[in-house]
Formats: structure tokens, sequence, C-alpha cells
């Protein structure tokens, strides 16, 4: 149980203590701009953080060189190309030598580990010769890798603007086993793939798992009596309970924006209809009406609005409606079909599978249906979820054969493709906000 908070840990330096606030602070100098297809990451140089365990300061500093380079916006340097191995937390970095080794940003961190974690990092703008952030954090012990998170976090607010998205978890299926007789089982890992637990034990299948907006509280799909249904999962206490019975299969679960309510598709004779009930429980509300199948509701991040599936048309596509329900509009116009639809967290864009032209496409397009893009294209692709800074996107991809999916991620801009390592085959991710 960590007692980390971004609240009580994130200081800034004026009030961490006298060393970080003595530079002068180049406030937007040094920024990355990051629209457009035109783009060089900005070469960081990020030495091994001071320490009286020296092993631990370079895990620190690995921590934060890795979520950097992942990003795609930033380029840390070989650490052993650095004209200093161990980073000065509390001098003026010589800026003459950092500008002629090619370094615009420089990282000077400290970490130590003892009843509790006491960190501080500097970050310099060389060509300036300016201190562009300055932190302090203090911490209990199992909080090491959290620290390096919200040192991310910290770089990337500052020189790439908008919020970071490293100190955050995934939760996500597991599948392992042969392919004819997967085990599925609900996992929760850090956005890094590292910490792995695992929820449910397997004995059931359990699918589509979606966090809620406090982090807490996960609804998922499981299987436990056969016929699948909607359950909630308190990740504090590992309690779970099923969300409503309606005597028919329901599945697709996704809650409001504040957590109160999930919307939800339930099956009942060939048709399939959207409802939302509260997480408290109470009589589900019914959405959406008729012979189609209507699923994968996702509501807009001001709770007005909710996107769903729906094949009322004659193949699935993506639809808008009310939050209450009621005169749904079609968005999608592109060739082929689209489906898991989910909104993102600044209410900017709608991220989507499509399947066109015999493959699987993870797009994204506004509101209203316009400025439609792909992003990624594969033979098997799908379930986007967002990276609460709305920058990124994490879906799985299915290669097919005798292997099983794996975590992907890639950016708005359709750059920067990457695998997210898991211990096992890995499905379905929902990517929660910040963690508190």
């Amino acid at each position: 149980m960590t007692l980390l908070t971004r609240r009580s840990a994130l200081k800034l330096g004026l009030a961490g203590g006298a060393l970080l606030a003595t530079a002068p602070m180049a406030m937007a100098q040094l920024r990355i701009v990051v629209e457009g297809a035109n783009f060089q990451p900005l070469p960081i140089a990020i030495p091994d953080f001071a320490s009286s365990d020296p092993t631990f300061g370079r895990e620190i500093a690995e921590i934060v060189r890795n979520n950097l380079r992942r990003s795609g916006l930033f380029l840390p340097l070989d650490p052993a190309s650095l004209p200093v191995q161990v980073g000065d937390v509390n001098g003026t970095p010589d800026f003459n030598v950092w500008r002629t080794s090619n370094v615009d940003a420089l990282v000077m961190g400290s970490v130590e580990r003892g009843g509790q974690i006491t960190s501080s990092v500097r970050v310099w703008d060389t060509q300036q010769a300016a201190q562009v952030v300055g932190k302090s954090y203090n911490t209990d012990p199992n909080s090491a890798r959290r620290i390096g998170h919200i040192v991310s976090d910290a770089i990337y607010e500052q020189l790439a603007g908008g919020t970071g998205y490293f100190d955050t978890r995934v939760i996500y299926t597991a599948e392992s086993g042969p392919k004819a007789n997967r085990t599925r089982r609900l996992a929760i890992m850090d956005q890094d793939g590292a910490n792995v637990q695992y929820l449910t034990d397997g004995s059931t299948m359990a699918l589509t798992p979606r966090f809620a907006p406090n982090g807490d509280l996960v609804t998922y799909m499981n299987f436990a009596d056969g016929n699948p249904q909607v359950y909630l999962l308190q990740l504090s206490s590992g309690q779970q309970q099923r969300l409503a019975n309606v005597g028919a299969m329901t599945f697709a679960p996704r809650f409001s924006p504040d957590g109160g309510t999930v919307a939800f598709s339930v099956e009942q004779g060939g048709a399939t209809n959207i409802y939302a009930v509260s997480t408290g429980g109470g009589q589900p509300m019914q959405l959406t009406s008729g012979a189609a199948i209507d699923t994968g509701p996702s509501y807009s991040p001001d709770g007005s609005r909710i996107v769903f599936e729906s094949d009322r048309g004659g193949s699935p596509q993506i639809y808008m409606m009310g939050s209450s329900g009621g005169n749904a509009q079609r968005i999608s116009f592109g060739q082929g079909s689209y489906s898991t639809p989910v909104w993102s967290p600044k209410g900017d864009l709608i991220a989507y599978t499509r399947q066109s032209g015999g493959q699987f496409h993870i797009g994204i397009m506004a509101p209203d249906g316009s400025g439609e893009r792909l992003l990624y294209s594969s033979y098997h692709a799908e379930g986007p979820t967002w990276a609460p800074n709305g920058r990124v996107i994490m879906f799985f991809q299915d290669p097919g054969g005798n292997d099983g999916p794996r975590l992907m991620s890639v950016d708005i801009w359709g750059r920067n493709p990457l695998t997210i390592a898991t211990e096992s085959y890995a499905s379905d991710p929902s990517w929660s906000g910040l963690r508190g």
C-alpha cells in the first residue's frame, strides 16, 4: 500500500529547500513543439542520480530515461557518453561543457532510500543557462518506481506541455495457455509493464476491464455463471459483485466520468441494447431500443453524450446520442466497419477500431466525425484506450497463427508505435488516470 500522493509528494523547489530556489528560472524557454508531422525528439542528458547507493541512483535515472525515450518526444543520450556520469543537484552545471556535447536539456537528480525516500531534481536549459524544473519529493520506501515516474511527468509537463502520463497503471486481460483453450484473467501493471499483479485467478474467464475515474473501481465482463455478466471489482479490497441482474447477457461496460454510473450492453431476443445503471445498484435505465446490435458505449468527458457502435444502418458504425438516450446520429462514414469507440480525456477526439481493405486500423476522428486519421494498421488491431493526457493510445494487436495478442501504443500523430512488455499474452487494455 503506497502512501505517495502527487499532492503531498510534489513540492516546488521554493518549498522544497533553498538549493532549488536559487537558480534563475527559464519559464517555457525550452519547449518541444509536438504538433504536426515534422518533428525531432529533444536531446536530453540524464546522468545517474546521486545517491549513497549508486545502484539505486542509476535505477531511478534509468526509469526516467526509459519513460522519456518511449514517449517519442525525447532522445535521452547514452549515459556512458556524458561528460558527467552522476548528477549534482546542488551545483550549477558548466553549461559550456554540455553545449559542446549537443545537449539542450540537462537533468540533475538525487535520491536516497531510508525510512523514507527523498529525491530532488533540477532540469536545465543549457542554451539559456537557466533552470526550467526544480522539484523535491519525500515519500515512503515502497514508492521507488513511482518517484521515477513522477519525475518523468514533471519533465514532460514542462518541456512538452500538457500533462504527463507515466505515473499511471494499465489493467488488461492476461491470456495464457494453448490457443484453443486460453486462460483469461485480469491483470494490472504500471504503464511501462512493471509491477504486474493478477486480480482474478483464471477459474472463470474475465474480459474488457475498465477503470473508474478514481482508479480503485474496475468494471469487467465475468463468465462465472457461464453467461457473461458485468461485474464490479474494488482494487483496494478485492471485493467484487455483479453490477445488475437483468436476466440476460450483459457486456461492454464503461464508467461515466463521475464514476457513479456504468453504461453497458444487454443481449436479449436477438437484439442488443445499451443500458445504464448506478454503481450503487438500482433499476437499469434503457438508453437504446430496437432490433439492432448497439454496444461499446463511451461517455464524453462532461458526461453529456455517449458514443457507441451500432449496426442499425446495415454495418457496424459509430453513433452519438445524449447520455439519457434517444436521437442517435451517425458520425462514421469511411469505408468498412467501425467499432470500440472511446472518447479522449480532453473530449476533442474519439478513437476507434476500423476494418477495411482486409485490415484492422486504429484511428481517431473529431466528435462530429470530421478529420478522420488512421494511426496504425495491421492484420488484427483493436480496442483503443487513451493515456490521461490525450496524446497516446494503447490497444492490442494479434499477429495470428499460434501467437497471442500483445499490447501496443501509438501517439495521436501516428508516430512512435511501441510494443508494451507483458509477462503473458495481453488484450483489452484500459489506461488509468494519473495516480492520486
